[in-house]
């Protein structure tokens, strides 16, 4: 009864896979208190807005063009900048990539018929999973342009550098980077992206049915 009990009280948003402070005793300081209480409400708030990706990416779209006014008036901080460039390509990368490397499975199986993703309608539905979920490549990047943003305000990090340069290697990495990515999808034919689900379609007049997809 008494797991029971506990079980009733605990928070919603404990349960949940993005993380969940731990509960605190009477004997925490208030602060300590006031911090679990607010990182609950946040992971509430969070898990609400899972399914809610168009409003969240609406806002995300908010911050960024906030940063980026803030940015082109600063006329300084490039080293926050491109460093913020850089963290959100590397984000991009884990997004477009599968979570189980084609090349690691293929190696790990010794050329035996492993999983794989499917490239024809006759092969059984794989929908694509990311190595990196939509949600937590939402979440990390808007964490990493509130930081950039803090970061603005701190005199110590705007370093004078030639911001063309640094611009010219971001713009020469990402087009490298992509460059890779796309002959990855390329040679182990796969798209980052599920474009529908499969489902039965009616029996024919000669009893068959089939699969086809629901586009």
């Amino acid at each position: 009864a008494a797991v029971r009990a506990g079980r009733r009280a605990m928070n919603p948003g404990e349960s949940y896979a993005y993380g969940a402070s731990a509960p605190t005793d009477e004997s925490s300081s208030p602060l300590a208190r006031a911090q679990a209480k607010l990182a609950q409400r946040l992971q509430i708030f969070l898990d609400k807005s899972v399914p809610k990706r168009a409003e969240r990416w609406s806002a995300y779209a908010c911050v960024a063009l906030v940063y980026a006014i803030r940015a082109y008036f600063l006329r300084g901080y490039y080293i926050v900048t491109y460093g913020l460039g850089i963290y959100n390509l590397n984000l991009l990368i884990g997004f477009l990539s599968p979570r189980n490397d084609p090349e690691s499975l293929r190696a790990s199986n010794d050329g035996d018929d492993g999983p794989s993703l499917p490239t024809s309608n006759e092969q059984e539905f794989k929908p694509f999973v990311r190595r990196l979920p939509e949600f937590k490549f939402w979440w990390m990047s808007l964490k990493s342009i509130g930081t950039a943003f803090a970061m603005t305000f701190m005199p110590m990090f705007d370093i004078p550098v030639f911001w063309p340069i640094l611009l010219m290697y971001f713009i020469m990495l990402f087009f490298m980077t992509m460059k890779q990515q796309v002959k990855h999808m390329i040679k182990h034919k796969y798209v980052p992206f599920t474009t529908g689900k499969p489902k039965f379609a009616g029996a024919s007049a000669g009893g068959s049915g089939g699969l086809k997809n629901n586009d």
